[in-house]
């Protein structure tokens, strides 16, 4: 029997490329996003797309109803890739932004989570894949919000790794770097609305440039998507994987950095 996966955000990048190769590898693919226009193509590789909003319970419950009344009760995999970028100063970002900012990123993750996990409970199986960042271990200036949804996503994940192991379940992180996406055009537009002017008007135009230039060496979504398909197909696969441009040098550096040394490092990368 075909394993069941469900990703999130499979309009486009790292959930596209993984819809795609999922199903492509003899899986029983759904994938789920706002824009189902934007899935069209997919259907040509077998995945099945769902409209879901990641903000919004009733979609969720409906999306995963739907999938478990399809499959006689089996959502093997979830990936969780839906999730966005929103920078800014603290200063600056309006709270109804920064919640947004956790709702798609952190609480519309866990609340898919909490409803896929009774089958997962009772067949006895599951993978659960939570994309995070090297983000999610290293903050920087102008991108609080983000940084904050993505330490939260680690934190959760450790502690749902260790609640649902004993049901069979395994909980694996992704801290991907640099990935080409629709992800830097979003940060760099929330960026010059949010901070483009006022008093960290010069520190956001040299971030802004920095992000605008990041495509240019940033790796392929296909990277990350191959790296979760050799996750979940591990008996026992670790906690953390990294890739993609400058992952692990990133992760490796702010090891053995002091925050002092560390937040020099940072200050250097916009002057």
């Amino acid at each position: 029997m075909k394993k069941v996966a469900l990703i999130t955000g499979a309009s486009a990048g790292m959930g596209k490329e993984t819809a795609k190769l999922l199903t492509q590898n003899d899986y029983n693919v759904y994938g789920a996003a706002r824009r189902l226009e934007k899935m069209e193509d997919l259907k040509a590789f077998g995945v099945k797309p769902i409209a879901m909003d990641i903000t919004k319970d009733e979609t969720i419950v409906a999306c995963v109803k739907q999938i478990l009344d399809e499959t006689n009760g089996h959502i093997d995999i979830l990936v969780n890739s839906a999730g966005f970028g929103s920078h800014g100063a603290i200063e600056d970002v309006p709270i109804k932004d920064a919640k947004y900012q956790l709702e798609v990123n952190v609480f519309g993750a866990m609340r898919l989570t909490q409803l896929v996990l009774p089958s997962m409970r009772e067949n006895k199986f599951g993978k659960i894949v939570n994309i995070s960042s090297v983000g999610g271990k290293l903050a920087g200036p102008l991108g609080g919000w983000y940084h904050a949804s993505k330490f939260a996503l680690e934190g959760l994940s450790d502690s749902l790794r260790n609640e649902v192991r004993p049901f069979g379940i395994d909980v694996i992180l992704i801290e991907p770097g640099a990935i080409k996406s629709e992800w830097s055009k979003i940060a760099y537009d929330n960026l010059i609305k949010t901070s483009g002017r006022g008093a960290y008007k010069a520190m956001a135009s040299k971030f802004a440039n920095v992000i605008k230039n990041s495509d240019d060496k940033s790796s392929a979504p296909s990277v990350i998507a191959e790296l979760i398909k050799k996750a979940i197909e591990l008996r026992n696969p670790r906690a953390r994987y990294a890739k993609g441009h400058l992952a692990k040098p990133i992760l490796f550096i702010k090891k053995i950095t002091s925050d002092k040394l560390m937040d020099k490092i940072l200050a250097s990368q916009i002057k």
